[in-house]
């Protein structure tokens, strides 16, 4: 599998600290890996726009749609709740 960014998602990300993007980074690989790695916890987000959430950690979550062989980021933000 390969990733794609979109701009929206390089904006968001860039607003938090490193230290969440290095965790963010470290999830991308497992994500790449398998979808299935437990600490993603991957899953449907919203049926009808194919759109998954995964988990950055307890509080961050991003979102991505799968396009053939490509992740495609959209958006990464904290949890509400």
């Amino acid at each position: 599998m390969k990733f794609e960014f979109s701009d929206h998602f390089l904006k968001k990300l860039d607003v938090f600290p490193i230290s969440i993007r290095r965790k963010f980074e470290k999830q991308l690989t497992f994500l790449l890996r398998d979808i299935r790695y437990p600490s993603l916890r991957a899953k449907k987000y919203l049926e009808n726009e194919d759109i998954w959430q995964a988990r950055v950690d307890e509080d961050i979550r991003f979102y991505f749609q799968i396009e053939n062989d490509t992740y495609i980021l959209l958006d990464i933000m904290r949890h509400p709740k």
